[in-house]
């Protein structure tokens, strides 16, 4: 049986709390090997949720229930206003989880908290658009991604959007049992949630039976980013529809198709400038970007800096050689 702790916050969001047990306990119900034990734990005293019905609550489980946890999930505080520093116990906690090797995954505002314990530092993480900038701001060390819904980053998990919790749960369950027991309980959970008739219900079954999935439509996409491709040219390739596409993409990557392009052209950039000589204006061609700049925005969000200033800090040892300079082109 894993074991998954809720690290729980004062002011929760009501659904960070009860999505854990939900995705879990209905993947146990129709996949007898998914057998998890959710924990609810909290630093010493009562906590309560978040706006607009607060409720006063007790969690029976205090940080000793991280001790022997396999997974934590660190969910944040509700709303915009000013949050609660974690305190040393409860970092430490965190720190004691991460050095023997426990997954932890991070939700909305939750991430500032991890953030403040260093594990994130030198890795990608993502958190609620609202706040990407803010912890961009207090943890420079990170590698803020503006456009995630979802970012692994080896055993940290970090997400955004009012469903981070769910998509974090679901990522691992698909990690611990494979993307067939996600899927079929992504489905169980948001089939009562449909009212467009047996035909929507049709097709969602068909998709999720379907074997050969996008990872054809990824590998053209790769050899493609230079051009302006469109979430109909995918669609298109994959032989699906636009709709069917963004379901995909999204159980595949955890981004939308415009998200994920982007994604892969500032990754993209990221390598040329690491290692060949091309000018800027060349790189931005090279990965799609309508203008250098857009790369010089897209890549200060992303990045902090300027395409100029991350090749000087990064780049390997002096320039690639004459022949290797157009190795990164692809397409």
């Amino acid at each position: 049986m894993s074991v998954i702790a809720v690290l729980v916050p004062d002011r929760l969001p009501g659904h960070q709390l009860t999505t854990p047990g939900l995705v879990f306990g209905t993947a146990a119900a129709g996949h007898p090997g998914a057998d998890y034990e959710v924990r609810l734990c909290a630093a010493p005293g009562l906590t309560s949720t978040g706006a607009p019905a607060p409720l006063r609550i007790s969690v029976p489980w205090g940080l000793d229930g991280l001790a022997d946890a396999d997974v934590v999930l660190v969910p944040g505080q509700d709303g915009d206003g000013p949050r609660d520093e974690p305190t040393p116990e409860v970092l430490a906690a965190l720190r004691a989880a991460a050095a023997r090797g426990c997954r932890i995954g991070a939700i909305g505002t939750g991430v500032l908290t991890l953030a403040a314990t260093g594990l994130l530092d030198a890795r990608r993480a993502t958190t609620g658009w609202r706040h990407t900038e803010e912890l961009a701001r207090l943890h420079p060390c990170i590698e803020v991604d503006p456009i995630g819904t979802v970012v692994t980053d080896g055993r940290f998990l970090t997400s955004a959007g009012i469903f981070g919790s769910m998509d974090v749960c679901l990522r691992l369950l698909a990690q611990d049992h494979g993307e067939r027991v996600a899927g079929e309980t992504t489905r169980e959970l948001l089939t009562p949630l449909l009212s467009h008739g047996d035909r929507v219900q049709e097709t969602i079954d068909r998709e999720l039976t379907e074997s050969a999935g996008i990872e054809p439509t990824l590998r053209w996409l790769e050899a493609r980013l230079h051009l302006p491709l469109t979430p109909a040219d995918l669609a298109a390739h994959a032989g699906i529809s636009v709709s069917s596409l963004n379901r995909r993409f999204h159980a595949r990557t955890g981004s939308t198709p415009p998200q994920y392009l982007l994604r892969r052209r500032l990754e993209r950039a990221r390598e040329l400038l690491e290692t060949t000589d091309e000018k800027v204006e060349r790189v931005a061609a090279l990965c799609g970007f309508a203008s250098p700049a857009s790369l010089r925005h897209h890549f200060s969000r992303l990045t902090g800096t300027t395409p100029r200033a991350y090749r000087s800090r990064n780049r390997a040892a002096g320039p690639a050689p004459h022949g290797e300079r157009n190795s990164g082109r692809v397409g």
